[in-house]
């Protein structure tokens, strides 16, 4: 058997991270089995579905690198067949028109409710022997509903959460298509399974009641069942509910954070999955060790620092001219346009951030001289400090080999002179070259940057 999996988001806003843990997994675990993703777009909301929020998943996916083998097959497409379909089984007797009007439902629900009684459809349009059924009544468009088994249980054995029972006494008979005759959500789901041959559906936990009401109508269907498997949810670390109004939830939130793409993955499968106590990980090494069995059924919870560190971990790791393109567009922001030198800035930087956004603030004082703060010019440009600088520029002057050994020696041999400590002259430099106190070596930053710009600098913060 080839394992076939598919990733089916419906375009209805931008990609949440939920979505792209699914995607993951889902693409992984075909990976892992050498065999078939399929990416398929449920678009049939039509009030809610729009061009933009397809191109958003196709981005999204496109920027954590997860491809498709099949696809994207849109589900609006493909309605003829999920109206052969849906003649089938009425002609089969599997399922049947319904003239139940709105109105008839809603009174429907409220006796039972006012009784106790879970509402549902009380079935009074389904055909049974020796059953009468009411008189057509004028006005009233159909829905076709499925005939669901009366008796009995559905039964499943998932991937994540164990054997899974419910008794077909808690479903009713699902609508499969609307007075308009368009299908469903779950009818459209259980043609596109069976006819794209898919063995295995790896979906989030809210998914787990549309399971049973599936599997009924694959079986009337003569289809075969796939493999389920139903990954918990995503929490906020308080174990609050992650919001889109307030929380960071989709991929576009996290480009904008400056979080590298495999780190985003490295992170989100790790929400629910582990492989012993690896923590930072390569995309390849996690296709090799995937399996759902170490899939956890409990909620998972998102820790925004831990991310952070593990991105950190992918920055130290990632190659420096990669590094230096994923943040020239982090560095346009800040109105800088920086050269070819920014892939030695990125060397000498990276180990020191956790994010693009950071690296591009702390690489922005190679490339434009900001005056310090000051705050930070009372401090340390204060006339004694300033006076120092002037003598130290002199000693700088003097240099001829512009080199790491050459000016940490003068440095070294300057500071001696003074008969000070270093950070009353490491202080003032850095604040004067850089306009801030946090850079790496200093000796380093100067080399660099450029006898010419540092003198310029100094001048400049001198004058």
């Amino acid at each position: 058997m080839t394992v076939r999996t598919r990733f089916a988001p419906s375009p209805t806003g931008l990609l949440h991270l939920g979505s792209v843990r699914t995607a993951l997994f889902t693409w992984a675990y075909s990976r892992h089995h050498q065999g078939v993703a399929v990416l398929r777009i449920e678009d049939t909301d039509l009030e809610r579905s729009t061009p933009e929020s397809v191109k958003a998943i196709f981005d999204g996916l496109a920027w954590c690198g997860i491809d498709f083998d099949e696809g994207p097959y849109f589900q609006m497409q493909r309605m003829p067949r999920y109206k052969e379909v849906i003649q089938q089984l009425l002609a089969e007797g599997k399922a049947y028109l319904c003239y139940t009007s709105r109105e008839e439902l809603d009174q429907m629900r409220a006796e039972m409710e006012a009784r106790g009684e879970k509402p549902r459809y009380d079935r009074r349009w389904r055909p049974e022997p020796g059953k009468t059924l009411p008189l057509i009544p004028a006005g009233i468009e159909p829905v076709v509903r499925f005939r669901n088994p009366i008796d009995g249980v559905v039964a499943w054995d998932d991937a994540v959460k164990g054997r899974i029972e419910i008794s077909n006494t808690e479903l009713d008979d699902l609508i499969i298509a609307r007075p308009d005759g368009t299908p469903t959500y779950n009818f459209c789901v259980v043609v596109d399974d069976h006819d794209m041959a898919i063995t295995h559906v790896i979906r989030g936990d809210d998914h787990v009641n549309n399971t049973p009401r599936q599997i009924n109508i694959l079986q009337a269907l003569g289809a075969a069942i796939p493999v389920y498997g139903h990954l918990p949810l995503i929490f906020n670390a308080d174990g609050s509910k992650m919001s889109k109004r307030k929380d960071p939830v989709s991929v576009v939130d996290y480009q904008d954070l400056g979080i590298l793409p495999e780190a985003f993955l490295n992170y989100l499968a790790r929400l629910g999955w582990g492989h012993g106590d690896e923590e930072v990980f390569t995309v390849a090494q996690f296709i090799e060790w995937f399996d759902l069995a170490n899939v956890s059924p409990s909620p998972a919870r998102f820790d925004r620092e831990k991310m952070l560190w593990i991105n950190q971990q992918h920055i130290k790791a990632a190659d420096n001219a990669r590094l230096a393109e994923l943040t020239r567009p982090f560095l346009a922001k800040l109105g800088i346009e920086a050269g070819p030198a920014l892939v030695e800035v990125i060397a000498l930087l990276k180990e020191r951030v956790t994010n693009l956004v950071d690296l591009a603030a702390q690489a922005s004082y190679f490339f434009r001289h900001d005056a310090a703060p000051a705050e930070l010019a009372a401090q340390h440009l204060n006339e004694e400090g300033r006076a120092r600088l002037a003598r130290l520029r002199t000693a700088l002057t003097a240099i001829d080999s512009w080199d790491v050994p050459t000016l940490a020696a003068a440095i070294k041999a300057f500071v001696a002179a003074e008969g000070v400590k270093m950070p009353l002259v490491g202080m003032p430099l850095r604040a004067a070259v850089c306009g801030t106190t946090q850079t790496p070596s200093i000796d380093a930053v100067l080399a660099l940057l450029g006898k010419a710009e540092v003198l310029a600098r100094l001048e400049r913060t001198l004058a």
